[in-house]
């Protein structure tokens, strides 16, 4: 009996030994944040997708009671910053702005050693916006019919450049290049700024751009818009009609832009930083910033940011199997 009631201390001091070495994860999750809390860009400084995350930063680190700091891994179409966040602990203290390439176009370009769908924990939508075409203003293309025109040449030297492989704006360019029969050249940069730059130089006929990037040389005369991508006008351009009311219905490539973090990211965590981004997408300076560049803030939940993520996975990828697009 003795050693029976030895036996039974052992086990029950082992016991809560055992529960008191175990991480509190309850308690890590009720302190969370207590350190700076990192926002990761697959894109260079200055592009619309950093402009926004930029925005957005000072706000959120007030509702966090931390700073977000801005941390750019540009690089690949934003696989960089995929495989940086997804090699991060998964405690939300590394989260990312990614894009419609990086979080539902890649994975259908090439073989990649993740899948954003279930490697990743979204958070919630920051943006969505309808591209503009846009051309210089030294062009003779005034309209879309004029665009198509040029474009349905044998061997037509119209060409469109975007920001890389798999872009919203090069997705935007194969979608009317396919629905009008058009014979124009895609153009990949490293970047929208340098793509713009050429566009504004002359030397490259058209870019699908964010609005972003191209409100401000349209008002100072420097750029022509003839159409933008969405279902309806943008309220900063209420005058351009959308490809769909130019000839094209049913024409539709919005750009977006979500928030994740790694799998397995403790759900009290995921929540946390889901309300954080709602608040900060609501304020209404932070949105009055994001729709003066032509953004319309879109605060999701997480569960209704995979399902988004989902159908624009299928319907691009769909397209680049249609027409074969590859990454480089």
């Amino acid at each position: 009996m003795p050693t029976q009631r030895l036996l039974l201390k052992t086990l029950a001091l082992c016991a809560t030994l055992s529960l008191t070495s175990l991480p509190s994860f309850a308690a890590d999750s009720d302190a969370f944040p207590n350190k700076p809390v990192k926002l990761v860009v697959g894109f260079a400084p200055g592009g619309s997708s950093d402009t926004v995350a930029r925005i957005m930063a000072p706000k959120l680190g007030e509702l966090l009671k931390q700073s977000v700091l801005v941390e750019n891994r540009a690089g690949a179409g934003g696989n960089i910053a995929n495989d940086y966040l997804l090699k991060s602990p998964a405690d939300g203290y590394t989260i990312m702005l990614g894009t419609i390439g990086s979080l539902a176009v890649n994975q259908h370009l090439s073989k990649l050693s993740y899948d954003p769908i279930t490697d990743m924990a979204p958070l919630s939508m920051a943006v969505v916006f309808s591209n503009v075409l846009v051309v210089n203003a030294s062009s003779s293309i005034k309209t879309l019919a004029d665009y198509v025109a040029q474009g349905k040449v044998p061997n037509s030297t119209l060409s469109f450049g975007s920001s890389g492989i798999g872009s919203s704006g090069h997705l935007a360019g194969e979608l009317l290049k396919s629905a009008a029969g058009l014979n124009n050249q895609h153009v990949a940069y490293r970047g929208g700024a340098p793509a713009m730059n050429d566009l504004l130089g002359g030397s490259l006929a058209s870019i699908f751009s964010s609005p972003s990037d191209a409100l401000q040389n349209i008002q100072a005369g420097k750029l022509r818009a003839i159409a933008t991508t969405g279902t309806k006008r943008l309220d900063s351009l209420p005058q351009l009609p959308t490809v769909a009311e130019s000839g094209y219905p049913g024409f539709e490539a919005v750009n977006w832009y979500a928030f994740a973090a790694p799998q397995h990211t403790p759900a009290p965590v995921v929540q946390k930083l889901n309300a954080a981004i709602v608040a900060t997408l609501n304020d209404p300076g932070i949105s009055a910033q994001l729709r003066k560049l032509g953004l319309e803030p879109t605060p999701t939940t997480p569960e209704d940011t995979l399902r988004y993520m989902r159908k624009e996975g299928d319907k691009w990828g769909a397209l680049v199997r249609k027409v074969g697009i590859k990454a480089e």
